[in-house]
């Protein structure tokens, strides 16, 4: 991941905090943090298919967030004093997490479509959509993920040995 171009040539990038059946990107923060670049993580509305990607201050500003009933960590809902990507300068690449994947790009994720949501307002800022890497377990690349018309395809998926 640390090596990809597109990587290499982002500025703003999002990234999900990682639960424990998900590729862990912890270290990927760190990275991001090291070379300069601004990190922005996600804030889920329940009973919604909202999110807003959120610039984290800091590595260690993770462990302010506070966790969901999902066991998701998060800026609550009363922090406003973070920047939201779209309000600001959008994101040059987003990283993605999923339940499984196909090789046309096809993601299946939790069901809410959140990042589908978030990728179509991408396409409203003036920067344009980001783009969008999904990281993967070799397990999770099946041979088609059901989809939806509103559903997104990611530009790019990562796994090991692909």
């Amino acid at each position: 991941v640390i090596g990809h171009p597109k990587y290499q040539e982002s500025k703003r990038i999002a990234i999900f905090l990682s639960m424990p059946d998900e590729i862990q990107t912890e270290e990927i923060i760190q990275d991001i943090f090291k070379q300069g670049k601004e990190c922005f993580i996600p804030r889920y509305k329940p009973q919604s298919n909202h999110m807003d990607m959120l610039k984290l201050s800091s590595p260690e500003d993770v462990s302010s967030l506070t966790l969901t009933s999902w066991n998701i960590l998060q800026p609550s809902d009363d922090d406003s004093a973070r920047e939201e990507a779209l309000a600001g300068g959008g994101l040059d690449l987003i990283f993605m997490p999923g339940l499984g994947f196909d090789k046309k790009g096809n993601r299946l994720g939790r069901g809410k479509g959140y990042y589908d949501t978030y990728l179509e307002r991408c396409t409203k800022h003036p920067s344009g959509k980001p783009y969008t890497i999904a990281l993967a377990f070799r397990e999770q690349i099946c041979e088609s993920v059901p989809v939806a018309q509103n559903d997104v395809q990611v530009d790019e998926i990562l796994y090991e040995d692909c």
